[in-house]
């Protein structure tokens, strides 16, 4: 079975309530389904350079409210909590009152954390990976457990639970759609039990990576790790990814140039890489719909910079 097409945008630019207001409102009428914050908190400095990421102006937890509050069927989300920023309690309590709060709309996205610069800037600890991936699976268990509103008993490594039911019950049933984002097997093997949403990272820009696959190869490989894992759910499941690099434009080879010289590789061969996505609307439309049969990847997001320009690719696309 393929699964429709949609769409989303990840932003954190608004720098005042207005200006976020009108960019939710403009999210819904262009047809986008959902409108992801991202969990970083940088701001300019040393940090944020060493990150390598740009500055975030907003917080996602009280931005998704205030977007679902303006708008009625624009979907809300982050893009992706991290499991070591918050208290698990408190989080999943937060997230499910947006759920109820937006009468359904709520997406539950949360991974493992990446950013090393960012928890030292901070004052986590970065944990080992396995340790942050244990604590990734029982985060997603409370979040299922709460949402059933049985009693809570959970005593994990990392999150404790116990001796209390979770209110609020949410609107979406059994639970709001999760998504869990990741490269290693491990974690998309989680996607693939778990989640409803499974978002494969983007894959290395090399031609030939050190583990000798092409980018093609190692995207495969990734979406072979989820489709082991989810089984007969495979079906079921959103896949989504994010082209790192978007452009609607008559000037192609201009634009594969720019980003080959950004990211040291060569031009050739580049618009074929599974996160660029350049070119004019019928070629974007044409590319999304090889990948999708390609790769399953169904569930677009771009950037807020791509928002008017990428739009007419929503409209030709969004559930068909």
């Amino acid at each position: 079975m393929t699964k429709p097409f949609r769409f989303a945008v990840q932003a954190t630019r608004a720098t005042s309530a207005a200006e976020w207001r009108d960019l939710a409102l403009k999210a819904e009428d262009l047809g986008y389904s959902t409108l992801f914050l991202a969990d970083h908190y940088l701001g300019k400095g040393p940090a944020s350079r060493e990150a390598q990421w740009p500055p975030q102006y907003l917080a996602p937890i009280s931005a998704m409210a205030t977007a679902a509050a303006v708008t009625t069927t624009l979907r809300v989300g982050c893009r992706v909590f991290c499991v070591d920023y918050h208290v698990p309690g408190a989080l999943v309590k937060e997230a499910l009152t947006i759920d109820l709060l937006s009468e359904g709309r709520l997406e539950f996205g949360i991974g493992a954390g990446w950013s090393e610069p960012e928890y030292r800037a901070m004052g986590l600890d970065f944990d080992a990976p396995a340790r942050r991936v244990t604590k990734l699976e029982e985060v997603v268990a409370l979040f299922k457990t709460h949402s059933s509103g049985e009693p809570l008993d959970i005593k994990g490594d990392f999150v404790t639970a116990r001796d209390y039911a979770g209110l609020p019950l949410p609107v979406q049933r059994p639970h709001p759609p999760i998504m869990i984002g990741g490269s290693r097997k491990r974690v998309l093997s989680l996607a693939g039990r778990e989640a409803d949403i499974a978002s494969i990272n983007n894959v290395p820009f090399e031609p030939i990576d050190a583990a000798g696959r092409t980018p093609q190869q190692e995207a495969l490989r990734r979406l072979s790790f989820i489709r082991e894992a989810a089984g007969d759910r495979f079906g079921a499941l959103d896949i989504e990814s994010s082209p790192f690099f978007t452009a609607i434009t008559d000037d192609v080879a201009t634009s594969a140039a720019g980003i080959a010289k950004m990211v040291r590789v060569p031009a050739e061969g580049l618009l074929e890489h599974p996160n660029v996505l350049i070119g004019t609307v019928n070629a974007v439309t044409d590319r999304l719909s090889e990948r999708r049969e390609t790769f399953g990847m169904n569930y677009i997001s771009v950037q807020q910079t791509e928002l008017d320009a990428f739009a007419p690719v929503v409209a030709r696309l969004s559930s068909k």
